[in-house]
């Protein structure tokens, strides 16, 4: 079994470390080394990993504020140079939790553990499909990891939803939720019906407009800019929609 690692750390000397222990394992394959939460966040969107080096204390999102926003996660061996993360590292279902400097043979026992844990996990079959969890359309709300929790969004309640680089605004008419998404995923989970993307950085939901002037959408005191390349698709919605 190959397992296929990413190294997430924002020390250069960390990364190095992480990354010579690895070449001496043949079992192991380092898929890519990056600096922060984000451009990891970028890699797991486009690779397959089965486990993941996480360091903790990192600028913009720490290690454990990046597992509570991440879908789908690899294993993690957690690495360190604070113990006293150790507790909340094995919260987090962790295989290990590693304190710097890294000895090898400590490293190797963490990843003997990792090696275990996906042995164990039943292989593939062709023999019947899993069943699969029901599309966010079928749903009249969708859950968002935001703030150390899982947050239920009632997709009635939604204003509009604002793009900023790695991360979306979800503006309800009570609160503002940011969480660690793209606007193509945070379309893949609403439903085509009732919200629709008018500009690269905006998601409005259609209940939810109150006037439309020139190129720009009211909601409330906001105003939403209507992009060039979303702007045919949104005024056939309006023209499809129009009792004159």
């Amino acid at each position: 079994m190959t397992i296929r690692c990413l190294a997430v750390d924002d020390e250069p000397l960390a990364l190095d470390i992480i990354e010579s222990y690895i070449s001496k394992l043949p079992y192991l394959k380092l898929v890519k080394t990056c600096s922060s939460a984000t451009e990891a966040m970028q890699v797991l969107r486009e690779e397959q990993i089965d486990l993941m080096f996480l360091d903790i204390e990192m600028p913009e999102l720490t290690g454990i504020q990046f597992l509570n926003i991440l879908k789908n996660q690899p294993l993690i061996i957690f690495t360190t140079a604070y113990p006293d993360y150790a507790l909340e590292g094995f919260n987090q279902d962790a295989v290990d939790y590693l304190l710097k400097p890294i000895p090898f043979d400590r490293f190797l026992k963490a990843v003997t553990k990792a090696q275990e844990r996906l042995q164990r996990v039943p292989a593939k079959t062709t023999e019947a499909a899993p069943i699969s969890a029901p599309a966010a359309q079928e749903h009249d709300f969708m859950f968002v990891k935001a703030d150390y929790k899982t947050i239920r969004v009632d997709f009635k309640d939604i204003l509009w939803i604002e793009g900023l680089k790695d991360y979306i605004i979800i503006q309800t008419k009570d609160q503002k939720i940011i969480t660690l998404l793209s606007m193509s995923k945070m379309m893949e989970k609403l439903p085509e019906s009732k919200f629709l993307r008018v500009h690269r950085s905006f998601i409005v939901s259609l209940q939810k407009i109150d006037s439309i002037e020139k190129s720009r959408i009211r909601i409330g005191n906001k105003e939403i800019p209507i992009g060039e390349v979303y702007k045919d698709t949104f005024l056939k919605w309006v023209e499809e929609n129009n009792i004159q």
